[in-house]
């Protein structure tokens, strides 16, 4: 009799169970969402500070401002449609390398340099490609699809 018990009453309570849980992952997310875009605006706080202390500003540090921005950026979309569209991170991740290569300068090992330039050239084609095929198909990009 017992088991009959549980199972009439199973769905229900798997149901607020599942809502419970969907609840604190999602209130994890905004808050971890938060923390890493007050952390992301404290590290600019902080680069703009080294700014002026140094008198100075090079293209490495411009760079490394742009990564803070997109990061703001994938932050913001992310909280806003609960989806990162697949171009930031490639953006990221191109403005990365750009700047490691720019702060290696001219004493860089050249196959090093050329690796680097090559992942910068690969990354860079995939995100045409990715760009080409949201505008094909808009669901391609997540944060463009109207159903997420």
């Amino acid at each position: 009799m017992a088991k009959h018990q549980l199972g009439t009453d199973y769905p229900e309570a798997t149901e607020k169970l599942d809502r419970g849980v969907l609840s604190f992952f999602s209130a994890a997310e905004r808050l971890l969402l938060v923390i890493i875009s007050m952390l992301t605006m404290l590290a600019v706080a902080l680069e703009l500070t080294s700014f002026f202390d140094e008198g100075r500003i090079r293209l490495a540090d411009l760079l490394l401002l742009f990564i803070y921005l997109e990061v703001i950026g994938m932050a913001y979309a992310y909280y806003a449609t609960h989806s990162v569209p697949v171009t930031l991170p490639v953006l990221i991740a191109i403005t990365g390398i750009t700047r490691l290569i720019i702060l290696q300068g001219k004493e860089a090992e050249p196959s090093k340099l050329l690796f680097e330039a090559g992942a910068v050239l690969l990354l860079a084609v995939a995100l045409a490609i990715l760009s080409w095929a949201s505008q094909r198909s808009p669901s391609i990009n997540s944060s463009e699809n109207p159903e997420h």
